[in-house]
């Protein structure tokens, strides 16, 4: 079965982003989150900007399940 992207229902603290971004990877939601705000107060990219058009472009968990 192919894994598909979406944003967490379960595992979620603010969009559910890094929680369904682990899933996918399978690495740790926590270790996603650490390395998200460490590289976030060091200027890495544009994490801020990235974080939120994920939220708005990944689909939500329940709504992947209703098609």
């Amino acid at each position: 079965m192919k894994k598909k992207l979406y944003r967490s229902s379960s595992n979620r603290m603010l969009g559910g982003v890094l929680g369904g971004l682990a899933d996918y990877t399978g690495i740790d939601a926590s270790l996603l989150r650490i390395l998200a705000v460490v590289g976030f107060f060091l200027g890495v990219g544009s994490l801020g900007f990235i974080y939120l058009a994920w939220i708005f472009i990944v689909p939500n968990e329940g709504d992947m399940h209703r098609k």
